[in-house]
């Protein structure tokens, strides 16, 4: 209070200050809560894509089909490889809502196809009922860009008093989309290093077992030439004269 006397400023005001000062820090304070809630993983300002991955397999003679709604101008990816199976290879096509065929491959071990979408249902379908014997393991990963664009601006209405922070919202919401989406590209190139690595696997799996069964197969070739041959070469020495008494 002595501070207070000496510059002339009544008491009643310096109060009335104090007061002010709690009052601001307060609205800083639910301001940054509102920012925090902005920035939630869940928060509809940062779905800018949507990945996933999906294996499964896929029997002989079967056809496998899968759907995928989609909004007006967003971007559909898939992505897919054969893991195993003989040939790895598999039939695959994309349908449009309208009915129409925007993708068909034949006997293609992976592929990448990226469409610009329509409101509707998408059908993807993986086909292997060109093969009578062999299942195969096929994994595809969907990559959907833009699909929760027209949530952007909702977060907005909830934020007041932006001009209160040194740093715009969005600011931080560019940084963020930014961050997330390095670490998406880093989630996508690692899924199909491991995919990658499923399939060269199954691959070294399947030919170590194909040089084990034709390695007994020239072992037992070997001991049979073998035994003919020990066969052959005693009857050459055998006396097969009958000597009379």
């Amino acid at each position: 209070m002595v501070g207070l006397a000496s510059s002339g400023i009544p008491r009643s005001l310096g109060l009335g200050c104090a007061e002010g000062m709690g009052i601001e820090l307060w609205r800083r304070l639910l301001l940054s809560f509102s920012v925090l809630f902005v920035l939630l993983p869940g928060a509809p300002g940062f779905i800018s894509s949507l990945d996933s991955d999906f294996t499964f397999t896929l029997p002989a003679g079967r056809k496998e089909c899968f759907f995928q709604p989609m909004h007006n101008e967003a971007s559909l990816e898939i992505e897919y490889q054969v893991l195993d199976g003989a040939g790895l290879d598999v039939d695959f096509y994309l349908i449009s809502p309208k009915g129409e065929t925007l993708v068909f491959e034949q006997r293609k071990s992976d592929g990448v196809h990226t469409v610009e979408t329509v409101d509707g249902d998408y059908m993807f379908c993986f086909d292997n009922t060109f093969s009578t014997i062999s299942e195969k393991v096929i994994f595809f990963e969907l990559i959907l860009d833009n699909a929760g664009e027209e949530d952007q601006e909702d977060w907005k209405k909830y934020v007041t008093g932006t001009d209160l922070l040194d740093m715009k919202l969005e600011d931080i919401l560019e940084s963020v989309n930014s961050v997330k989406s390095r670490l998406s590209k880093s989630i996508h190139i690692q899924t199909l290093l491991k995919a990658f690595e499923a399939r060269d696997r199954n691959i070294q799996e399947s030919n170590f077992d194909r040089v084990n069964f034709w390695s007994m197969v020239n072992l037992a070739i070997m001991v049979i030439v073998s035994a003919v041959q020990v066969y052959m070469l005693k009857s050459l020495f055998e006396d097969k004269t009958k000597t009379r008494t």
